[in-house]
C-alpha cells in the first residue's frame, strides 16, 4: 500500500528550482530560437497560457469549441459599464474553468477607437494575476483585441 509523505504536504509551494527544466513554449512558437523558445519559469508559462486563452475566440479551436472567450463581439458595441462588467465576468469565468490554479487579482478594460486616423476599434484588457498556491507573487498580462 502506498504511503503519503505528510512532510512534503506541509512544505510551502516551491517554484522553479531547476532552470534547465522547460515548462512550456513562448508563443508564437519559433524553432529557430531553440531552447530560448521554451519557458523556464512558472509565471512565464502561466502568462503565455493566459494570453493564449484570452486571444482565442470561442469556437476557433478545433475539437475544443468551448475554449476561449467571445471578446470580439464587444468591439463595435457602445462602451458602457454593463459591457465592462460582462467582459470581466466572461474573463473570470473562462479563467476559472480552464486555468483554475490562477487567481485573478484585477482586471481593467479599456476601449479606444479611431486612433491616429485609422478606423479601428481596440479593446484593451489588462489582467493582474497570481498562482493560488503562491498568492504573494503577482504578474500581469496586457492584451489588445482588434489589431
Amino acid at each position: 500500500m502506498a504511503k503519503i509523505d505528510q512532510h512534503k504536504m506541509k512544505q510551502p509551494y516551491l517554484v522553479d528550482r531547476d532552470e534547465t527544466q522547460a515548462i512550456g513554449f513562448y508563443l508564437p512558437f519559433n524553432l529557430d530560437n531553440g531552447p530560448d523558445s521554451m519557458t523556464k519559469q512558472t509565471l512565464d508559462a502561466v502568462r503565455v497560457n493566459l494570453k493564449s486563452l484570452i486571444l482565442t475566440e470561442m469556437g476557433e479551436r478545433v475539437m475544443q469549441p468551448n475554449l476561449g472567450i467571445k471578446l470580439r463581439k464587444f468591439l463595435f458595441e457602445p462602451f458602457t459599464e454593463d459591457v465592462v462588467i460582462e467582459i470581466k465576468a466572461s474573463v473570470h469565468e473562462t479563467i476559472g474553468y480552464w486555468l483554475p490554479f490562477v487567481q485573478v487579482k484585477n482586471i481593467q478594460v479599456k476601449m479606444s477607437d479611431n486612433q491616429e486616423g485609422d478606423f479601428k476599434n481596440l479593446l484593451q484588457v489588462s489582467l493582474e494575476f497570481s498562482l493560488k498556491k503562491d498568492p504573494s507573487t503577482t504578474d500581469s498580462v496586457q492584451i489588445t483585441i482588434g489589431e
